[in-house]
């Protein structure tokens, strides 16, 4: 697998409705759309980089068991091929990408890691519940939960957000993710772990994602209640927000002509590869972050700080 990450020499001023965004950046991916969500990893040009071979699995998850939702692409490809390098076994959640999804559970199998795909709509709470009984009866147990998958569409106005993308965006994000944690809940024991991905979004706002918007920062509230709530059982529950990462989410939402400018408010001045917040993922999984819980941490190339 091509490991350069560095996006070739390809730099440009980008100018755009708030002003000059970088004054060199590097530019990470052309133009591209896919007319669908969620999108298709294997169309992506270049295809996401979601593994690091300098990464080397220490045994931190050794004989856990991960429920990772969306891990066929994107982020979720990337957190679940660090965990299975960990000596994780995961189970896969998926819409209906089943070309990325098959393909990573080959991969992951090739890593001595066993993977169990399931497609389905992690909005409908039936489909949590198999979830969390498929997962019982191959494996017996769930240590951790990673809620990654989600939507995101891009709208100019209010306006332009119909009830139907509202409530999809709600059901998808926001029901989804409390559906399987609250299926999970009575099988989560001592030293789970629950791992929820927010944005960095919620944080500054965005004036064409506001539906996304509100239900990441509904993402954040939730893991701190939900971690004051368990703390005195020791589960613990946090949350990552992403900066501009390269994922399926990214040309199934924007307009394409604005594709080679993301990542380029970041202070590295640029955007960042799947593989490059695995190993968040197994820090929040593991023993290594024992004493954090209610936290958001937040990985992006310093577009927001503090």
């Amino acid at each position: 697998m091509n490991f350069d990450y560095h996006f070739g020499n390809d730099y440009f001023n980008y100018y755009g409705s708030e002003g000059v965004k970088s004054t060199v950046y590097n530019i990470m991916a052309p133009e591209q759309k896919q007319d669908r969500q969620p999108g298709f990893e294997y169309l992506m040009d270049p295809l996401p980089v979601f593994d690091n071979p300098n990464y080397k699995g220490s045994g931190k998850l050794k004989g856990k068991v991960a429920i990772i939702t969306g891990g066929d692409s994107g982020l979720g490809r990337a957190c679940a091929v660090a965990f299975a390098k960990e000596g994780a076994n995961v189970v896969i959640p998926y819409y209906d990408e089943h070309q990325d999804a098959y393909f990573i559970k080959e991969y992951i199998e090739n890593l001595g890691g066993k993977c169990i795909l399931m497609a389905g709509d992690i909005s409908d709470r039936k489909f949590c519940k198999k979830i969390v009984e498929e997962t019982i009866k191959n494996f017996g147990k769930i240590d951790v939960l990673v809620n990654n998958a989600g939507v995101q569409y891009q709208a100019d106005s209010l306006d332009c957000i119909s009830d139907q993308q509202f409530d999809w965006t709600m059901k998808v994000n926001v029901y989804g993710m409390f559906y399987l944690t609250k299926e999970c809940l009575p099988f989560l024991k001592e030293g789970s772990s629950i791992i929820n991905v927010s944005s960095i979004t919620a944080f500054y706002g965005d004036a064409q994602l506001i539906d996304y918007v509100t239900s990441k920062g509904a993402i954040v509230g939730f893991t701190r209640s939900l971690a004051r709530n368990l703390a005195l059982k020791n589960i613990r529950v946090n949350a990552i927000a992403p900066g501009f990462f390269w994922t399926p989410l990214q040309p199934a939402c924007w307009d394409s002509k604005k594709i080679p400018s993301l990542g380029s408010n970041s202070a590295m001045g640029r955007g960042a590869m799947p593989f490059e917040l695995a190993p968040t993922f197994v820090y929040l999984a593991c023993e290594d972050s024992s004493y954090v819980t209610g936290q958001v941490m937040h990985v992006n190339g310093g577009e927001v700080m503090g």
